[in-house]
């Protein structure tokens, strides 16, 4: 984003948000979680300083929904105190890891001082989601031009995520089955 998306998107004049993982940027926070290289604090200040907008996206980027009560409030809190550390501003939005929720994380979320927050969905935002339960999409490094203008223009989304749509919802049930069987104290097969 630091190199190449802040020139097109000033470019074009769009404002743009960035959901850091604090224990993910180089710097002293690093946890050595990160799947790779990540932007450092003086990139993402430099962003900051372009405009665009520092949001929340946890510390350690955990599935939240399945984390106890005070593990996802450190996760939350630590984010948010150490991006308006090293920012001097307190990050407005949230969001999800890999876009999980639940009624319970979106609470804490609230609780914790976020203004809104985002899942994944590929869909666009609508009032009606409230400002917790936020829509957005995945935009890809192989995303083409037409392809963003599209996303931009909220045409052929249907389309264009059917089968992320797919592979979520499956996910989705996989998942519930796992909490489910975890409630009940199932061993792993």
């Amino acid at each position: 984003m630091h190199r190449h998306a802040l020139p097109v998107l000033a470019g074009h004049g769009f404002p743009a948000t960035l959901f850091v993982s604090t224990g993910w940027l180089r710097g002293p926070y690093d946890n050595g979680g990160g799947p790779g290289t990540m932007l450092d604090w003086d990139q993402v200040r430099e962003l900051a300083g372009a405009g665009v907008e520092i949001g929340g996206h946890s510390h350690s980027h955990p599935q939240l929904d399945r984390l106890d009560d005070d593990r996802l409030r450190t996760e939350l809190i630590l984010c948010k105190e150490i991006v308006s550390d090293q920012l001097g501003t307190v990050p407005a939005s949230f969001a999800y890891p890999y876009g999980y929720s639940s009624r319970r994380v979106r609470r804490a979320v609230r609780e914790t001082g976020y203004a809104q927050a985002l899942a994944v969905g590929n869909s666009l935002a609508r009032r009606a989601q409230g400002p917790y339960a936020l829509r957005r999409v995945t935009v890809r490094r192989t995303t083409s031009d037409a392809e963003f203008a599209r996303l931009v223009e909220g045409r052929s989304l249907a389309r264009a995520f059917a089968r992320d749509r797919a592979l979520t919802k499956g996910y989705a049930m996989v998942r519930r089955v796992r909490q489910a069987r975890d409630r009940i104290g199932r061993p792993d097969d």
